[in-house]
């Protein structure tokens, strides 16, 4: 496996870098070395994909965070990362136990309060959760994804039980089952009775002879797998897609919890997203503006022919309608936006600069109403 080179040197930028000084050289990269422009290329696609990377890790404030003070480890789950807080992998912390421990001492005192819950009860399964990244387009239009996702599953050998296949596990006789066991003591106020977690099945109400190979006498084992993802057209970065049961089993045949997909969208390099809108600046020449003119743009469905009318200005914005995200779960389409971009011409030639200037003397002021606007204004107030 070649050695990762460090995402900072990657985009060309220090660790001090800013949010936006860290989305301006992805776009840059992202766009030289674009598949699109280098078809066939392995070496681009090599490059957009390490560039790739490297923003996910780095436009990510608690990624950077263990990026920063980890590395490659603390970001990349072949290094074993992905611990509290991640998304992707991590270690899934079970706490029913620990819970039902709580509880013996704080709800069974002194013979009254909530009564213990019974240990071989069925409880449902933990949520497990996963990270998946996404180009634009695909969040514009919708796909499927295949994620690896570290989950606790029944095992298989001993279905569940913990018990060694061929045995099952027995009633505590300690306990007679319950998994805690009580106590009486005589005190100055009287004779006063506790109760806690049976020391002989650790509050289980069950004792496993022969535990299971396979998972220890657990009854789970925890394992990756593969699982597919339907991700609907016009999702958003940050949103959140729920698979039910198909996160961490349930014990004592409760169900599974949930899967809960954080979708992650990388920037383009020229769409920005706005709501269900998108936009970029198209920049036209003077003369385009000035005669109009028949450009091609691009859209999230490849190039299309547009009409620039006659005397557009800068700064002006030009609707394309039913060319944007398509709405959530919905009917209907945002637009495609065009901030129009007035590019003026440098380094003319005396012939080019002879014939502007001609130009500039043939046209009154007329053409040009927002200026004569501001001249009358001055005249008018600071005469």
């Amino acid at each position: 496996m070649a050695e990762k080179r460090d995402y900072y040197e990657v985009l060309g930028v220090n660790k001090n870098a800013s949010d936006d000084e860290i989305k301006k050289a992805y776009r840059k990269m992202a766009k030289e070395y674009h598949p699109d422009l280098h078809p066939g290329d392995k070496v681009a696609e090599a490059k957009f994909k390490e560039v790739g990377e490297a923003y996910e890790v780095l436009s990510d404030a608690q990624k950077k965070s263990r990026y920063d003070q980890f590395g490659h480890a603390g970001v990349d789950p072949n290094f074993g990362a992905g611990g509290a807080g991640g998304w992707g992998g991590g270690v899934n912390v079970d706490f029913g136990d620990i819970g039902d421990i709580f509880s013996s001492f704080f709800g069974g005192g002194f013979g009254g309060g909530t009564r213990r819950q019974n240990p071989n009860a069925p409880r449902q399964g933990t949520d497990a959760g996963v990270n998946v990244f996404i180009s634009f387009e695909e969040a514009a239009k919708g796909c499927k994804k295949k994620v690896d996702v570290q989950r606790i599953t029944t095992c298989g050998d001993c279905g569940g039980n913990g018990a060694k296949k061929g045995t099952s596990p027995t009633s505590c006789p300690d306990c007679g089952g319950s998994g805690q066991v009580s106590r009486q003591q005589r005190t100055p106020f009287g004779v006063m009775q506790t109760q806690s977690p049976c020391p002989r099945c650790q509050g289980r109400g069950r004792i496993i002879e022969s535990p299971c190979p396979s998972c220890g006498g657990q009854g789970r084992v925890r394992r990756t797998e593969q699982v597919g993802i339907n991700i609907p057209a016009g999702i958003n970065d940050g949103q959140v897609i729920t698979i039910p049961g198909r996160g961490n089993a349930g014990q004592n045949g409760g169900p599974a919890g949930d899967l809960q997909v954080q979708v992650s969208v990388r920037p383009h390099p020229l769409f920005e997203r706005d709501g269900f809108n998108i936009w970029y600046e198209l920049p036209i020449t003077y003369a385009q503006a000035c005669l109009g003119a028949e450009v091609e743009i691009p859209t999230l469905d490849g190039r299309m022919e547009y009409t620039i009318k006659e005397g557009t200005q800068p700064g002006d914005i030009l609707r394309v309608r039913g060319k944007g995200i398509p709405f959530l779960n919905g009917r209907g389409t945002g637009d495609l936006l065009l901030k129009v971009v007035v590019e003026v011409p440098k380094n003319l030639n005396k012939e080019q600069k002879k014939l502007l200037q001609e130009f500039e003397t043939a046209t009154g002021d007329k053409q040009y109403q927002k200026r004569k606007s501001f001249f009358d204004t001055i005249k008018k107030h600071f005469s």
